[in-house]
């Protein structure tokens, strides 16, 4: 089963939005877990080491924000 990369975000967050259109741009598939709508998916969050949002995660690495050096690193595990 592969893996898939997930961004971690809430509505109304604007650098999560840029997240997941950096990641669109770049032609990679992700799910989106809402924080406010599932308690599991902030606890998710957590388990990384973060306390905030966008966390974008691909099997065992995770980055927060929009860091665009740090999210080509996921890009070319998913590649």
């Amino acid at each position: 089963m592969s893996e898939k990369v997930v961004v971690y975000s809430a509505k109304g967050c604007k650098e999560c939005e840029m997240v997941k259109d950096y990641l669109t741009q770049e032609g990679i598939d992700f799910e989106v877990r809402d924080i406010l709508a599932n308690q599991v998916y902030q606890q998710e969050v957590e388990n990384f080491g973060f306390m905030g949002i966008p966390v974008t995660a691909f099997a065992n690495q995770a980055v927060k924000g929009f860091n665009p050096g740090e999210l080509n690193k996921i890009i070319a595990l998913v590649k």
